[in-house]
């Protein structure tokens, strides 16, 4: 009897086992699982597990998710320009209810999808989580100015700890572009312009998060930024220039970091898009490099082909030719796009061994994070991160290390903190700005606050001065246009630029202020040709002479009761024109705009400034007449840049130049703090200043770091990750170019920058000598090392920042005048002295040969050590023999 149940239980085990799919079995082979789970899987469930978008569930209709997806970006929601290229996440969302909505969302696609597949919820933390209760660190471009890379760990650990804790597995993060032009509105997210630094803070940071299984998409494959500084525009760099500068940060995330995911660029390289080209993501990332991960689009890159590169005939086209390229996965901004997708995926389309090639990627991945094993994330994790915010002081370290003092003039800095009276002027000095891709912080410290901390006994007296935005018109305001006594203006478009016949599309537009770059004002209407008249009402909020006008790319006319203001009818260029208008309060005056398009890319906004709120005047004076009530007037200026927000002109913004020499003239000393994260060009006033002291963004403790820095508790030793130059002209300007066949210089301007790559002051000084090879001759295949004495020869203990830069003197192909080949970042009291050594691999000298093979040429080779590339401290010559 006891032998007949053993061999029925048995049978029983046996049959259970046998019901349970391979995939399913925890002790199996990952290769195995994903093979056994690929095989039961539709086209459809394919193509889902292809295609990943910002959402939840909240408003899914029955079966809408039956086939499984990707992923999700939870509780973010599709905004932009007229391409949708740009996302607006929900950064409010309490974390704990996050966290629950993402096990909610899992539950629902492991339990009640036919495979049980679950996702893979991902965001971005470029320098912290983009949600609510998470910390934010300095920017990213920060980051690099510390030229810290345990720094750079420790942070990224913290990011990922918050990360998990709500369940996300799979950041977007980081941008390891290189910003070869810092005109990029985007350099804010780098880590600056130099290769060697940028792959060594992307190694530090994305190692973190593979270390926790959390998977790390460096972006954007391979660039981001073209000529002019402009984003996302077509490049059309060579294989050299690609493997030498662009491809380095990338490749050392994958093979030294381990990151498991790419984001392919929105721009073209050589003509093809990134997100279809085969040449980039299959040949050179896949086959070559080895890559074992997944590559995902940028948001909305795929389309990208049919509405800006012009090289797909529909959406359809253009995912097949971005898989069939080596793309993997489609990120797209809204569910409704898989429409538009989908076909070539189910009906033959795109090569078959292709699709499963790539839905293999995102299944080894999930299994990898052991998705299918631990679905859910325990909710007590996020609720201590909540209660107990740890991270705050890594925030203030990572501020205080990022920290560039540029100027210090007669020592001004540090402050005594026995001063009187301290004048706290600008908008930056408030606003605790925290930069591009950024949550809310955990309570953001501004720097008048951090200065009212730390300076308890000095008098504190505060003015906004001229910001960042000050304008001296804006777009007329909805609440001041109408027709028939309703809302609006009465606009109707024709296809034609002569208002010829019939509008093709009449509507009713609240406001003029359009950018019509990608699409037309309507489908109805042809992209490049067409002409549009806008007709109704202008209240007057006031009775006096105001300027109004019309801003745009010409093509425009403006009539105010039947009478033409403005006639700027040609394309020519972008132009404001404006001119003066005498209203009484509450007057209606009858209004015709006409613009025409023949070209497309078209602009036009309604401008005045009758209801202009800012007199920037008036705020300099005020911020002149609180500075000479001070012993010192401490000015925070900052800039405008971000996502698609280039910089033609790399000064300050509105009238801050204005309100930095006006406070300059009242003889009292300045200290300008610069809020940003690119380059500035300071002609205009930085000779009429004493300090100035660049904080980037620094982050939501930034307020308390940078009073430190100001008041002498803690001595700043950030290096600039980015070359600054005296004058836009001079761009693209980076240390590392390659000789010229002349020379460097204008005829009329330098070609020297205004501070240079890895440029830094300090309240102190050191000395640099005893400068040693381990070996002054060596084998292509051998390794030294170089020693050499740093000395702290000031007063105050501080850290420098020690920067070895190599150039090869004689080789086969033009090389770099200049190489960074490593750094170290070290803390020493007056007085004290410490060795520092590096050691040089075969790699540090290896080359790309006339045939693009990798090699150590013969010859001399310039070893350099010193405090940034222009103050080269000590030189030695190793030659490498055959």
């Amino acid at each position: 009897m006891r032998t007949l149940m053993l061999f029925l239980l048995l049978c029983i085990y046996q049959s259970a086992t046998a019901q349970q799919p391979l995939y399913k079995d925890s002790t199996a082979p990952v290769e195995k699982r994903v093979a056994d789970l690929l095989s039961r899987m539709t086209p459809e469930e394919k193509f889902w597990q292809l295609f990943m978008i910002p959402g939840d569930l909240d408003n899914a209709t029955p079966g809408q998710y039956k086939n499984g997806i990707f992923g999700f970006q939870v509780s973010a929601a599709g905004k932009g320009d007229a391409g949708g290229q740009l996302l607006s996440y929900n950064t409010s969302e309490n974390a704990l209810l996050l966290t629950q909505k993402i096990n909610s969302i899992q539950r629902y696609f492991v339990a009640q999808t036919r495979l049980g597949i679950p996702i893979i919820a991902f965001d971005e933390a470029l320098h912290g989580l983009v949600r609510d209760g998470a910390t934010a660190f300095p920017q990213s471009v920060a980051l690099a100015a510390t030229w810290d890379t345990a720094l750079m760990h420790k942070v990224a650990m913290a990011i990922a700890v918050e990360t998990k804790a709500r369940g996300i597995r799979d950041i977007l993060t980081p941008v390891v572009n290189i910003a070869s032009d810092v005109r990029w509105g985007r350099t804010e997210e780098t880590y600056g312009e130099d290769p060697f630094l940028t792959s060594e803070m992307g190694v530090a940071f994305v190692s973190a998060f593979e270390k926790m299984n959390i998977i790390t998409t460096p972006k954007h494959f391979v660039a981001n930024v073209g000529d002019g500084g402009r984003d996302s525009y077509p490049v059309h760099w060579n294989e050299r220039l690609l493997d030498e500068i662009y491809f380095a940060p990338f490749k050392a995330c994958i093979e030294r970091g381990g990151s498991r995911s790419v984001m392919s660029a929105y721009n073209s390289l050589d003509g093809i898009a990134a997100s279809s080209n085969k040449w980039l993501l299959t040949e050179k990332l896949k086959n070559e490099w080895g890559f074992k991960g997944f590559v995902i689009s940028d948001a909305n890159a795929v389309g990208g082909e049919v509405v800006l590169h012009n090289t797909a005939k529909d959406y359809a086209e253009a995912g097949l030719h971005a898989i069939n390229g080596g793309l993997d996965v489609i990120f797209q901004t809204e569910y409704k796009h898989h429409t538009l997708f989908i076909d070539p995926f189910v009906n033959g389309g795109i090569d078959a061994k292709r699709i499963d090639d790539a839905v293999s990627r995102v299944l080894r991945a999930k299994f990898e994070l052991g998705l299918f094993e631990h679905s859910y994330v325990a909710e007590e994790t996020v609720k201590t991160l909540m209660k107990e915010k740890p991270h705050k002081a890594l925030a203030k370290q990572a501020a205080l290390e990022s920290a560039v003092l540029l100027k210090n003039e007669k020592q001004i800095l540090p402050l005594q903190k026995s001063i009187k009276t301290i004048a706290v002027i600008g908008e930056d000095a408030a606003a605790a700005r925290l930069g591009g891709y950024s949550g809310n912080g955990n309570g953001k410290v501004s720097i008048l606050d951090g200065i009212k901390a730390i300076a308890k006994n000095s008098t504190i007296l505060y003015a906004p001065g001229a910001g960042v935005e000050n304008h001296d018109y804006n777009v007329i305001s909805k609440k001041y246009l109408s027709h028939a006594k309703q809302p609006g203006l009465q606009a109707a478009y024709f296809n034609n630029i002569t208002f010829s016949g019939e509008p093709a599309v009449k509507r009713i537009d609240e406001q003029i202020n359009f950018s019509w770059t990608l699409f037309p004002p309507d489908p109805k209407l042809d992209v490049d040709f067409y002409a549009a008249r806008w007709t109704g009402q202008l209240t007057a909020p006031a009775t006096g002479t105001f300027k109004i006008g019309l801003e745009g790319n010409d093509g425009y006319r403006l009539y105010i009761n039947d009478k033409m203001l403005i006639d700027n009818w040609q394309k020519q260029t972008y132009t404001t024109k404006l001119a003066d208008l005498s209203m009484e309060q509450g007057k209606l005056y009858n209004l015709r705009v006409e613009f025409y398009e023949p070209k497309g890319n078209a602009q036009i906004k309604l401008v005045w400034n009758a209801d202009l709120k800012n007199d920037w005047k008036t705020k300099i004076q005020t911020a002149v007449n609180t500075a000479k009530q001070a012993d010192v007037a401490i000015i925070a200026a900052g800039i405008h840049e971000g996502e698609f927000q280039d910089r033609a002109m790399l000064s300050l913004p509105g009238h801050q130049e204005e309100l930095i020499n006006a406070v300059a003239a009242t003889g009292k000393p300045v200290v300008v703090v610069l809020v940003g994260g690119s380059a500035i060009t300071m002609n205009n006033w930085l000779q009429n200043v004493n300090s100035v002291l660049d904080v980037w963004y620094p982050g939501e403790e930034g307020g308390h770091a940078v009073a430190a820095i100001l008041f002498g508790d803690y001595n700043p030793a950030g290096r600039l990750p980015v070359t600054f130059p005296v004058s836009e002209a001079q761009l693209p300007l980076v240390y590392n170019h390659k000789p010229t066949g002349r020379g460097d210089d204008y005829y009329n301007l330098s070609g020297e920058p205004l501070f240079p790559f890895g440029f830094g002051l300090s309240y102190t000084s050191f000395g640099y000598s005893n400068m040693r090879l381990s070996k002054n001759n060596i084998g292509s295949k051998d390794s030294i090392t170089v020693t050499c004495t740093i000395e702290n020869t000031g007063k105050t203990p501080g850290d420098e920042v020690v920067q070895l830069y190599i150039r090869d003197l004689l080789a086969s192909v033009a090389r770099p005048v200049m190489e960074l080949k490593g750094f170290r970042r070290m803390t020493l009291k007056p007085g004290e002295t410490k060795e520092v050594s590096f050691l040089i691999t075969p790699a540090m000298l290896s080359m790309l040969n006339k045939n693009m093979e990798t090699v150590v040429e013969p010859g001399d080779f310039r070893i350099m050590i010193g405090a940034s590339s222009h103050d080269l401290r000590l030189k030695q010559t190793l030659t490498v023999q055959d």
